[in-house]
């Protein structure tokens, strides 16, 4: 890749493996600003919840998309691309350098290689192709989309109905192929040096870390946190927010304190390794690994 292209760098993970600690002592070291790249820390009064940085470290390193939207407002891949792209070109336009930091998957993937915008579901459609596959074959059915779309069929497996179904159908509703609309979307890797670092570490410390937040979590008030949040009309996407399911079964009380935490330490775990999973599928990701000194001034390169 061209090396006069300006550099965005991004610092990726598993949820509490220290991706903000990692993130503010870089930028002191680059002059960067950060971009919060996590689907929850937009929102007003989840600071525990979300884990959103402490306003103290904010005033020091300018950090951008904390805590500026209202719980009741939804937030998605689509908000977080549009917004973060002009932010981008903003700190870029000032001589820094802009880090894009956090664990949401699709947000990183959306804002670098762009999301094509995809049709509703057309279930009627997709009823119609389930039954065609069932009574002439998956093959028969795979042939369909290879007249149709031979890229998006060579990426697909016949035997994977549901998304050559999924392939149909946005022909079938928008009347472009699948790979066209993709071709037609771009992300910011079009325009900068993207570079990305996932931090990580052995499962059994990623695990611990996790239990010891939550932990922390309920000493800082999370239990109180959730009981204001509960009297909102919450966002479809606040509501998702990792702990909130089971704080508020503990104030419906139909579980034990203890077993809320216990609830949110093992659903938190999952969802590390649901975000490891993700990462490691990306190969342009360099992993570093917790406590491997880094060399700051090499990270341009």
């Amino acid at each position: 890749m061209p090396l006069d292209k300006s550099t965005v760098l991004f610092i990726v993970g598993p949820t509490a493996i220290g991706k903000t600690a990692f993130a503010l002592k870089l930028a002191r070291k680059i002059n960067g600003e950060i971009i919060s790249c996590d689907s929850m820390q937009v929102y007003k009064g989840m600071n525990i919840l979300s884990q959103s940085p402490k306003k103290s470290e904010t005033k020091k390193i300018r950090y951008h998309l904390v805590r500026f939207l209202s719980p009741t407002k939804e937030y998605s891949v689509g908000s977080f691309k549009r917004i973060a792209a002009s932010l981008i070109e903003d700190i870029i336009e000032r001589k820094k350098i802009p880090i894009i930091v956090g664990g949401t998957g699709l947000y990183v993937k959306g804002l670098v290689d762009g999301l094509f915008p995809t049709p509703k579901a057309d279930l009627k459609f997709r009823k119609e192709m389930y039954g065609y596959a069932s009574r002439y074959g998956n093959m028969r059915l795979y042939k369909k989309l290879e007249k149709i779309d031979q890229d998006a069929a060579n990426a697909i497996h016949p035997n994977n109905v549901r998304r050559v179904v999924r392939a149909l159908e946005i022909c079938h509703s928008t009347g472009r192929t699948m790979t066209e609309l993709k071709n037609g979307t771009k992300g910011i890797a079009d325009k900068y040096r993207i570079k990305i670092f996932g931090l990580n570490a052995p499962r059994e410390e990623v695990y611990a870390n996790v239990n010891a937040r939550v932990e922390k979590m309920f000493a800082l008030g999370v239990v109180k946190e959730v009981k204001k949040l509960s009297g909102k009309r919450l966002s479809r996407t606040a509501r998702a927010a990792l702990g909130l399911k089971e704080i508020l079964g503990y104030l419906k009380k139909e579980y034990s304190l203890d077993e809320a935490k216990e609830l949110m330490k093992r659903n938190t775990r999952r969802y590390a390794k649901r975000q490891l999973t993700w990462f490691r599928a990306d190969k342009r990701i360099k992993w570093v690994k917790d406590g491997e000194k880094i060399r700051w001034n090499e990270l341009l390169r």
